[in-house]
Order: structure tokens, then C-alpha cells, then sequence
């Protein structure tokens, strides 16, 4: 028998990865408009292979070795210093399996489509290519390049095939397109003048680690304002207080596949930025603004959770949660040292999945009760056991239930925290007991009390409607039982990349002024 392929000899694994979805999208381009069902398959198999690559590459991750493997770099335009670079290590691998299995689900929460089916998995495997794309990217002019190729299909999907209840599809398409486009316009600033400052001695590049091993050539006062720079670009993007109107809105207008890689793929681009970016290459300026980073994550742990208490609409339930949740991963990367950026990393996919999985169960109460207006539902759990447990599991899981994924993740946020921010630790903590208020509450109005027979003509979920619930649910209770399986994985990538060494010597660092 021959041996397994090594990691050395595995760099096209990850070009293979997303290349997938985009060969399903292009003979998906070739096929005709009614083969509908022929649509649907293409899409769930590109998926499906796609996310057996992207498992295969987690569980043959060399932990003892770690950095960055199953890479490869191929030069694009060298006289700028941009390279086609991609790899994965223990920060990267985490985010790249949440945007597989949240994709692969996508697909059958979408089975149902039947308007212009072929436009939106066209649309869709874009959209999840270009996410992927951002993780794997080893080069920051690539990573900018799939962040804004995500912007395009969203925009799209979400003014076609997108809900019109409290805000119209439109209103809500292009107030997410534009914070995202602003939010990359900061970015975009301090990415070029990163790039002008790393290249100062002839040599220019956009790959991560050789703009984090010129720390000499940002001075103290350059790194304070090219992270503020990186603060409102990924701050909009994870949906900060105070830019994150934009998130319960666009939620609540977008379809059902849509939402799940908004709140579960989409935002996290922002937290991965922040750690990937912010802390590696700019520690300095990491450091000066934590302490009111972590002040607003405060405010839109607290305020989220607040707002969410009066909504009637399901979607801005989750939406205001959601926003909620990312405070969290907003104070763990403020924190600045490594039990709370491992929490962080943690989060981002524990939360990744739960929202995943209750915007898909959300979806099938809109598609089949044409509502999402919570005072018009009510004991559906009657008609609809097997839904009622998929919105039961993200509900526990939205509260930090033990035994589940969210569990562990928080508790490693909260041990990381409390000896750096322990006023905003206490505060923070108090965001769940509001948490617990309105999922506990929502449940209840929805799924219990007695048989309303206006609801007896809708039919459970089955068959491909499954699919979602089944792999989150393994999943959220999976990694709250074998935590070490996701923390150990993550805890690795911040020991080997030098992100601990790089957090040990900036919490020692005294900050002056801006300048």
C-alpha cells in the first residue's frame, strides 16, 4: 500500500479547494435554465468536494510542525511584489472548514428556489469561493482582491431573490453593499500605505509575513494610524458598535443562503483580519487603541443584546445577536494575549455555525408560514418536532449552553480577559443573561404554548431541508464535547506563527500619545 500524500507535496490542495465551487459554476453556466434539479446537484457536489478537501487538509494538519502548510506561491506581478500565495496554519485551517460546511448546508437551505435557480447558484458558489479565498490568502493584495469579489454577488442575491418585511430588499442590499465598500475604502488606505512603508528599502511585497518582519520600518505614530485605519475597515465588516446598523438589516433582507454565510463566514473575515493584519503586522497600534476597542466591543455586546429584546421579526433577532456575539471576539482581540485570541478564533467559528443554523431554520418557517413576525406564530412545534429541534440546538448554543461549542469558546474568552479588561469582562459577562432573555423568549413564542390550527397545514422539514441540521447540530455538540479538536487546532496556529511571541512583547510595551 502507498503512503499518504506528505503536506509538502499537497500545495495544490487548497487551489483544488476553491477551485471546486467554481468548476460547478461554470457547468452550471453551460446547462439549461430548466434543468433545475441538475442545477442544484452540480452545486451540492462542487460543495461537497470542496468540503472533503478542506476536512482532509484539518485532520492531516501537522500540529507538531504548524505555521503555514499546503502552501504555494506563484509570482503575479513581481515588480509590485504581489504573489498568487496561499496557505493555512491553525488560525486560517478553522475558518476555512466553517466556510465549507456553512456553504455545503447553503445549498440544500436552498433547495427550494425557484426563481432564476441558475443565476443564484451561479451567484451563491461565487460568493462562497470568494470567502474561502480570503482565509487561504497568504498575499494582502490577494486577500483585498476575494474580499471585494464578495461584495458583487451579495449585492445581487440579496436585491433578486431577498425578503421584503420591515425594510425593503433593496433599502437592505445597498445599505450593506455600501458600509461594506466604505469599509474597504479605509482599508484600502492603510493597505497601500502599509505597503509604501514595507517597501521603503526597494523591496516591495503584500505577503503577510515579510510586512510583519519589517517592524522597523513603522514607526510608532504610523502603526496608531494604520490600525485605525484597519479598526473602521474590519470594525464595519465584523459590525462594531458603531458600525453595525448595516448587519441585522441586511440580514433581514437577504435569502436564507445569503444569511448564513453573512452572519457565518462573512463577518469573521473582519476578526481574522483584525488578528491576522492588525496584531501581526501592526502590534503597536494594536496596542494603543485595545483599550477602546475594547470599550465599544462592551457597548455592542450590551446594546445588541438590549435591542434584540424588542424585536418581532426573527431575522433582527438573530441579527442583533449576532452582532452581539461578535463584541465578544471584538474583546478577546483586544485582550492581546494568547488564551483570548485563541477564544476569539474559537468563537468566530462556534458562532459561525450556531447563527448558520438558526437562519436556515428561520428560512423554512418564512418559506413555509410566508411570516417571520413573531407574535403571528406559536406552537409550531406541534406540526413542525424535527425544525423545532434545529432552532432549540442554535438557541442553546446562542446562550452558551454547556456541552456545546459556544460553551468552551466564551469560557476561553472570559479566562483570557478578565485579568487585562475585568470591568469589561463583568459587563461582558452580563450580555448573557440578556442573551438568555430573548433567545429563552423567543423560543417559547414560536415553538411552544398550544396547537394553533391556522399552522396545521405546514409540512416539518425533511429530506434535503435535513442537511443543515444535522451537520451543525454534530458539529456544535462534537466541538463542545472534544473541544481540543477546534482549541488545540487554534492554539497551535497562535504558538507556532509567532502570534504569541508577538502578544508577549507588546503587552509589555508602554504606550505615549498618538504622536
Amino acid at each position: 500500500m502507498s503512503a499518504l500524500p506528505t503536506v509538502e507535496s499537497m500545495s495544490m490542495l487548497l487551489p483544488f479547494t476553491i477551485l471546486a465551487p467554481l468548476v460547478a459554476m461554470l457547468l452550471i453556466v453551460f446547462l439549461p435554465k430548466e434543468e433545475t434539479k441538475t442545477i442544484k446537484i452540480v452545486s451540492a457536489m462542487g460543495m461537497l468536494v470542496s468540503l472533503v478537501l478542506s476536512l482532509y487538509a484539518f485532520l492531516t494538519y501537522q500540529w507538531a510542525e504548524g505555521g503555514m502548510q499546503f502552501t504555494l506561491t506563484i509570482p503575479w506581478v513581481p515588480d509590485l511584489g504581489v504573489n498568487l500565495a496561499l496557505g493555512v496554519d491553525g488560525l486560517s485551517l478553522p475558518m476555512l472548514l466553517l466556510t465549507n460546511l456553512i456553504g455545503f448546508a447553503s445549498i440544500y437551505a436552498s433547495w427550494n428556489i425557484d426563481k432564476r435557480v441558475k443565476e443564484f447558484f451561479i451567484l451563491l458558489l461565487i460568493l462562497i469561493a470568494g470567502v474561502m479565498g480570503t482565509f487561504i490568502a497568504r498575499d494582502l493584495f490577494i486577500f483585498f482582491l476575494f474580499y471585494e469579489i464578495v461584495v458583487i454577488p451579495i449585492y445581487i442575491m440579496v436585491v433578486i431573490w431577498g425578503s421584503t418585511k420591515r425594510v425593503t430588499k433593496e433599502y437592505a442590499a445597498m445599505k450593506l453593499t455600501i458600509y461594506l465598500l466604505i469599509g474597504s475604502a479605509f482599508l484600502l488606505v492603510g493597505m497601500v500605505a502599509l505597503y509604501l512603508a514595507a517597501g521603503a528599502n526597494g523591496n516591495p511585497t503584500f505577503m503577510f509575513d515579510q510586512l510583519a518582519a519589517r517592524q522597523d520600518l513603522y514607526s510608532p505614530a504610523f502603526q496608531k494610524v494604520a490600525f485605525a485605519l484597519m479598526i473602521i475597515g474590519f470594525g464595519s465588516l465584523i459590525s462594531m458598535f458603531p458600525f453595525h446598523s448595516w448587519s441585522p438589516d441586511g440580514y433581514a433582507g437577504a435569502p436564507t443562503a445569503v444569511s448564513m454565510i453573512h452572519a457565518g463566514v462573512l463577518k469573521k473575515i473582519g476578526g481574522y483580519g483584525l488578528i491576522r493584519l492588525g496584531i501581526f503586522v501592526l502590534p503597536v497600534g494594536a496596542k494603543f487603541w485595545a483599550p477602546y476597542i475594547a470599550t465599544l466591543a462592551v457597548v455592542s455586546v450590551l446594546y445588541a443584546a438590549f435591542i434584540a429584546l424588542a424585536q418581532k421579526d426573527l431575522k433582527y433577532v438573530v441579527g442583533y445577536s449576532s452582532v452581539s456575539h461578535m463584541g465578544y471576539v471584538i474583546i478577546a482581540i483586544a485582550a492581546l494575549n494568547p488564551t483570548a485570541v485563541t477564544g476569539a478564533v474559537g468563537m468566530m467559528f462556534a458562532h459561525g455555525v450556531m447563527a448558520a443554523l438558526f437562519f436556515s431554520m428561520i428560512g423554512f418557517i418564512y418559506e413555509k408560514s410566508h411570516t417571520r413576525n413573531i407574535a403571528d406564530l406559536g406552537g409550531l412545534a406541534h406540526q413542525m418536532p424535527r425544525l423545532a429541534i434545529g432552532f432549540v440546538i442554535a438557541g442553546m448554543a446562542s446562550l452558551g449552553l454547556p456541552g456545546t461549542v459556544n460553551f468552551i469558546t466564551e469560557f476561553t474568552i472570559f479566562m483570557g480577559v478578565i485579568n487585562v479588561f475585568p470591568v469589561h469582562a463583568v459587563l461582558g459577562i452580563a450580555g448573557i443573561i440578556f442573551t438568555a432573555v430573548y433567545i429563552l423568549r423567543t423560543i417559547a413564542n414560536v415553538l411552544f404554548g398550544p396547537r394553533r390550527s391556522e399552522w396545521d397545514h405546514l409540512t416539518d422539514i425533511r429530506g434535503p431541508e435535513l442537511v443543515p441540521l444535522v451537520l451543525f447540530g454534530f458539529v456544535i455538540f462534537f466541538a463542545g464535547i472534544f473541544p481540543n479538536v477546534l482549541l488545540g487546532m487554534i492554539d497551535t496556529g497562535v504558538t507556532s506563527s509567532g502570534l504569541a511571541k508577538v502578544l508577549e512583547t507588546v503587552s509589555q510595551a508602554k504606550m505615549g500619545g498618538l504622536f
